[in-house]
């Protein structure tokens, strides 16, 4: 674990796929501590003419965008972790995708520990054992 969900304002392409993905695990592991062998990442491709910021599509304002979260564990990392998670994260993808609107989201979603898990186990569950 962690599980990302990925949405990504630009034409499918398994290059930038594999990119995002990189960066992802990097920044995951690196500063969230997570194990890269248990992170876990869906990426989504929207038009720029499906992907409206303020009332106008990304393809009208030449823009791109992306949204993603991230469910960690409760209590497994402090608020500056996930804040410089955040920055990085978005840095990381305006360099990757080019002109990437402000309007771009990063959700660190803390999970109850009792309410989370993979393999068929809670991540309470793991802990205890």
């Amino acid at each position: 674990m962690p599980i990302l969900n990925v949405k990504i304002a630009a034409e499918k392409s398994s290059g930038l796929t594999a990119e995002i993905a990189a960066a992802l695990i990097d920044l995951t592991s690196r500063i969230l501590k997570k194990k890269p062998e248990v992170i876990a990442i869906a990426i989504d491709y929207v038009s720029p003419d499906s992907w409206i910021v303020g009332g106008v599509p990304l393809s009208v304002q030449g823009k791109t965008s992306f949204y993603f979260d991230i469910k960690i564990t409760d209590e497994t990392n402090t608020k500056g972790e996930k804040d410089q998670y955040i920055r990085e994260a978005f840095a990381e993808f305006e360099r990757i995708l080019k002109n990437v609107h402000e309007e771009s989201y990063i959700y660190v979603q803390d999970v109850r520990a009792t309410s989370y898990g993979y393999g068929g186990r809670t991540q309470e569950y793991r802990y205890h054992h």
